[in-house]
């Protein structure tokens, strides 16, 4: 994500199991073309303290309540610089692939059918200037 500010949206274990498979697909796909892409898994740790529950420091510690948050993975895709070149995320319900070039355009739609086209994409995006 461009903006790291933005919260991503967060998805069920199942659900970013199978987002990360059909990454994958893409991934090894771009590997063959020799182009290097890897995948990033991010989750939110949460650690909360009841703190209306009666304890007595340092005795007893205060009651605490974890949550684990998953969000959808992504498919970096770099360029020969090392600088990132695409991003490849799945939509809702694995139904498209988006992808988002180093240009800066809007997300654009793959179905999730045809994963060779998001590599067609990426390979035919122009080339990135060195710095």
């Amino acid at each position: 994500m461009d903006n790291c500010r933005a919260a991503p949206p967060v998805v069920d274990e199942a659900t970013a199991e199978r987002q990360g498979k059909a990454l994958a697909v893409v991934q090894h796909l771009l590997r063959e073309r020799g182009v290097r892409a890897w995948c990033h898994y991010k989750i939110s740790l949460g650690m909360f303290v009841d703190r209306g529950a009666e304890y007595a420091w340092p005795i007893i510690p205060p009651p605490t309540r974890c949550r684990v948050d998953r969000h959808p993975p992504e498919l970096a895709v770099t360029g020969p610089h090392g600088r990132r070149g695409a991003t490849v995320t799945m939509g809702s319900r694995l139904s498209c692939y988006l992808v988002s070039l180093r240009d800066g355009s809007a997300f654009l739609s793959v179905s999730s059918e045809h994963p060779e086209q998001v590599v067609e994409m990426i390979m035919t995006a122009p080339p990135q200037e060195a710095a």
